[in-house]
Order: C-alpha cells, then structure tokens, then sequence
C-alpha cells in the first residue's frame, strides 16, 4: 500500500486541495482547518453542507500569508489577530475562536450573500471526529462502477487516499497504521452526509452517492465511507510514500 493522495484546506469548508506532502502533528496535519467563517449574526461555524458554494473558493497558507480565490477574484494578506474571541456553535459544542482582520470577511460575504466573518481555531478546535480521515482507491473505484461515473476522492475530504483494495480500510478499526514517517491509530468508520454529492469545485450536486451507498453501507442512521484516526506519531507524510498495518 502507499499514500495516493494528500489533501486538506486551511479554511474548513473550502475546496480540498491537493498537496506534496504534510506533516502530521498530533492535532492533524499543519495547515489542516486553521481558519473558518462563522455566521455574525448566530455565531455558528459555517457548513459545506448548508453553504455549497464554499466549494467554489480555494485557499492557501504557508503559515504567514492567507490566498483565497474566489469566484470574483483572489484576496490575499497577513491575517491580524483582533483579540476579538467569540464562542460559536460547530455541530452541537462550543467552539472559541478568535476573529482574525483582514480582506476576506468581505469577500465571503459578498460571495455567500450573507454576513461572515473569518475566525482562527486552536488546531483541531472545529474537527469533527478523528484528527485524520482515511480512503482507499479501492473503496472509490467500487463505487465508481456503481454509479457508473468517476468518482472524485476530493468529494471524501480525506486527509489521505491509501492505494489498497476495496473494503481493507474497514479491517484497520483498532488497528494503527503506519503512514510515511508518522503513524495513526483508526477509531472508526466516517458517517456521511450530503456533501459527497456535491462536485468539489462548483458545489453543483451532480451525484447521488450517498443513496447509492446506502443502498449496501447503512449502519443504523449513519452511512459510513473510509476511516477516521488519531495521530499516535508525528511525522511528515508524502505522496507516494509506503502505508502499511502496523503488526500486533
């Protein structure tokens, strides 16, 4: 097995972007879900499910300077910290996250319609489940001939794509896995939602793979796809580096 795939966004909800490599701290990877958009009016942390078109901006950070390009064109600059902390609601919990100046609250606001300001979290503050998400290319190729389509693995927003058969990710739950230089030990399977039916650049839902995966995955309520896991040793992971089950 090896790490087909890399994948994350700095500004939870955002497009998922492809990367070379990243390295894995015990929160996720660095750069993983630093910013979010928090509605002003209700102080709730924004969902890609709720606000599709958050799939339309893409955003990069290098640790100092925040892009975002959006439909309307690109905003870019240093976010300053305002000391502005406010408690949002992100899926059922309190999250404290500090309102950051700059450019993109207005350019969001304008390109979601609605009035949002950009917030910093403390690494893993507005993560839902494991620190880390895992597929395989397997699993993806399955429901590809499912549907009859291609299926694209950004749709998934896991942090790694594992080249591996179908269905082998099920097997690691409780099991740690080895990933490049770090390793991770998987909790459990990931329930979806909506999301996966939307195209990962448009926002457009142009799919129906979650009905398709609940026609033969559904565990109750939930309808699970790939696994979720904790970091157990850092690390720096590359794409095309070796993954493997660690024994016992």
């Amino acid at each position: 097995m090896y790490v087909a795939r890399i994948g994350f966004t700095p500004v939870k909800g955002g497009r998922h972007r492809t990367h070379g490599s990243a390295m894995l701290t015990p929160a996720g990877p660095v750069g993983d879900r630093v910013f979010c958009l928090v509605d002003a009016t209700v102080d709730r942390c924004l969902r890609t499910v709720e606000n599709p078109t958050l799939l339309q901006a893409s955003a990069a950070w290098d640790g100092t300077v925040l892009s975002v390009e959006l439909p309307a064109g690109s905003v870019t600059g240093e976010p300053r910290p305002t000391g502005e902390v406010r408690e949002v609601d992100y899926w059922g919990r309190t999250a404290a996250l500090e309102v950051v100046a700059g450019p993109w609250a207005a350019a969001y606001t304008e390109h979601l319609g609605r009035e949002v300001v950009l917030a910093r979290s403390d690494p893993g503050e507005v993560v839902y489940g494991g620190a880390v998400t895992l597929v395989t290319t397997g699993s993806l190729r399955r429901l590809a001939d499912e549907v009859g389509e291609p299926v694209d693995a950004a749709r998934f927003r896991a942090t790694f794509e594992i080249d591996a058969d179908a269905g082998t990710e099920d097997g690691w739950v409780g099991r740690r896995v080895r990933v490049g230089a770090a390793e991770v030990r998987v909790r459990g399977l990931v329930p979806r939602c909506a999301v996966i039916d939307l195209d990962p650049t448009t926002g457009v839902r142009d799919r129906s793979l979650l009905g398709t995966l609940a026609g033969r995955r559904r565990f109750g309520v939930e309808i699970p796809f790939g696994v979720d896991a904790e970091v157990t040793v850092p690390g720096r992971v590359a794409t095309g580096d070796r993954a493997e089950v660690v024994p016992g």
